[in-house]
């Protein structure tokens, strides 16, 4: 029975109605958004931009990123069952979703979306991935973006008034009519290095460079 609920839950019906309360419901935040024009310039002018945030954040940014789906942008989603629902809705917005995580499938789907990275110029990367543990950069985004040679951009979201689930992530949604800010980092390019000492340093770097967007703080 548990088995029969979970794959209703997880069917393209279910898909397409998650998709559409996404719609609705983001309809009623009050969306600011800072600094993305640099980021966008550069791409369209031919480079390539890894978006990078926190698995906390994603929610409140399906809405806005169905934006950007005319430069058919790439994320990886996790293979789990939960990851079936996710990867659908985020379809439907206009992404190519690479299937895999740190503990499933990984190389593979690494592989994959630095293909896609390199043939569309635009790609978002979860970096604590889809079971944390929360503000830890897994060092796949900084093979990803050394393979690519795209500039990563942080992304950070802010709302005056949300709720913060109790899983790992502390996961945000923000209330209803909130005011939310959806803030990106400037653009920042990684030198090319074989040196796992020196791509760890990277990691690190961007690792403390994320923390602080973080809500609340760790």
């Amino acid at each position: 029975m548990r088995k029969k609920i979970r794959t209703l839950f997880t069917s393209p019906w279910a898909a397409a109605l998650l998709y559409r309360l996404v719609r609705v419901y983001c309809l009623t935040l009050r969306l600011k958004v800072e600094n993305e024009e640099p980021w966008l310039d550069s791409l369209k002018g031919g480079g390539k931009v890894l978006l990078c945030v926190w698995h906390q954040q994603f929610f409140a940014l399906i809405r806005h990123f169905e934006r950007y789906r005319a430069y058919r942008p790439s994320i990886m989603i996790s293979q789990s069952q939960d990851g079936e629902l996710i990867a659908a809705v985020a379809e439907k917005c206009g992404w190519t979703t690479v299937r895999g995580s740190s503990s499933r499938g990984g190389g593979r789907a690494l592989k994959l979306l630095i293909e896609k990275l390199i043939e569309t110029g635009l790609a978002a990367h979860i970096l604590d991935g889809p079971r944390g543990p929360r503000g830890k950069v897994k060092s796949g985004v900084i093979h990803l973006a050394q393979a690519t040679g795209a500039a990563i951009v942080p992304v950070c979201v802010e709302a005056d008034k949300a709720w913060y689930f109790n899983s790992w992530d502390k996961f945000l949604l923000p209330k209803p009519f909130s005011r939310v800010t959806l803030r990106f980092g400037d653009l920042s390019r990684l030198a090319f290095t074989e040196n796992p000492d020196e791509r760890e340093r990277q990691r690190q770097d961007l690792e403390n460079v994320m923390k602080p967007y973080l809500k609340p703080q760790p």
